[in-house]
């Protein structure tokens, strides 16, 4: 994969929805701090929670992340 790194809209998809960080926490059942680690790309998801996110937030995980080559 070399130097490739992930992009994100989750903030930006997040914000569009109106959803703060906690809310959309709670709806995936995840930790606010685990959406603020994806948001500011400290934590690169896993699938399971790319998929997760994306569902919640109702878009396609494409929508939500790319890889920056």
């Amino acid at each position: 994969m070399g130097d490739a790194r992930l992009g994100s809209h989750l903030k930006e998809v997040r914000t569009a929805a109106g959803l703060t960080q906690a809310e959309l926490a709670e709806r995936a059942g995840v930790s606010r701090k685990t959406i603020n680690t994806v948001e500011n790309g400290v934590f690169v998801p896993s699938t399971t929670l790319a998929l997760l996110l994306a569902r919640t937030l109702g878009v396609t995980v494409e929508d939500l992340f790319w890889l920056n080559d």
